[in-house]
């Protein structure tokens, strides 16, 4: 199946102030990154903060700018695109972020918000906007009278509804989800997860969804991709990443999931917290945390090497520990 998102040697750079005699300080937050999501597939992404998970999605949707590497979208490179040239493209690609309350204007009704992408993409007229935000609604299971409310009147969970209204309206094809439920309680969470899923079969979405909460990336994503300072550790469909992780760093997450049931098996905890991106341990990145590293692990980056299936890690012990 042709890739409706392509992503290849991704690379997100910061230049940060240094004193004039010194060089300038770069932090490299996204390195060499590649994946493809499927029309209709949902990729989660995961890994701890400062992994460069948000930067990631921020690179792909052009709200950062790329340091290296290519994005295709729809068959067509975007990484070069500049202005107008972006307008198609960002009418595919919608984001839903994590703080709903931030990401809405308090001044602007529901309705004015959720219906705003249609006025900037010239979709429809004037007359049919308030029946295409009133049927959003009824799809986001809000009542149609919350139109005519403001942000500060709904819950938190409402407010997610919203934000999702208002990045479904112009039909994307591609919703990146940036930890969009990571702010609400548990119960909201799955009332939330379980739209996105009826609304994938409803509207074809395909997603990109960066989150930290490994339970919900287990049940709601196709494949899974493990970022550790900006590089990707391990990625593959789900269902095998999960029940046999090879990157200690994966095995490390999944440990640290609380356990309602004790399995009898060891806890493999991460001690420490990861090293800074403006200064990488050299050859494999997580080397300086990993309990299973060698010599060797300060040459060189290993490459994600892959199986038939396409589960793959880089780590050159991962057929040993």
């Amino acid at each position: 199946m042709t890739a409706l998102l392509d992503v290849n040697d991704l690379g997100v750079e910061f230049r940060l102030k240094s004193p004039p005699w010194r060089p300038p300080l770069v932090l490299h937050a996204v390195r060499g990154v590649s994946f493809t999501v499927a029309p209709r597939e949902i990729l989660g992404v995961v890994g701890e903060s400062g992994s460069g998970k948000t930067s990631l999605g921020r690179a792909v949707l052009r709200l950062l700018p790329i340091s290296s590497g290519e994005v295709h979208f729809a068959g067509r490179r975007i990484d070069r695109l500049t202005g107008r040239q972006l307008g198609p493209v960002r009418r595919r690609m919608q984001a839903v972020f994590q703080d709903p309350t931030s990401s809405l204007n308090p001044t602007m009704t529901v309705g004015a918000a959720v219906g705003e992408g249609l006025g900037v993409h010239r979709i429809g007229t004037r007359a049919d906007r308030a029946e295409r935000v009133a049927a959003m609604l009824d799809r986001v299971g809000l009542p149609r009278g919350t139109a005519q409310n403001y942000p500060g009147a709904l819950s938190g969970g409402q407010r997610q509804r919203v934000g999702i209204a208002r990045a479904l309206i112009v039909a994307p094809d591609l919703l990146i989800a940036d930890e969009a439920v990571s702010a609400l309680d548990v119960s909201v969470q799955a009332g939330i997860v379980n739209l996105l899923l009826d609304l994938r079969e409803e509207m074809g979405l395909a997603m990109l969804f960066i989150a930290h909460d490994l339970d919900v990336v287990r049940h709601f994503c196709d494949r899974v991709m493990v970022l550790y300072l900006g590089r990707v550790m391990e990625t593959g469909r789900t269902a095998d990443v999960f029940a046999a992780p090879r990157h200690p760093y994966t095995r490390a997450l999944l440990d640290a999931v609380p356990r309602l049931v004790p399995t009898g098996e060891p806890r493999r905890l991460l001690a420490g917290d990861p090293p800074s991106p403006l200064a990488p341990p050299s050859g494999c990145v997580f080397r300086t945390r990993c309990p299973h590293a060698i010599a060797a692990c300060a040459e060189v980056m290993p490459p994600l090497e892959a199986d038939a299936d396409g589960h793959a890690a880089a780590c050159i012990r991962q057929h040993e520990v």
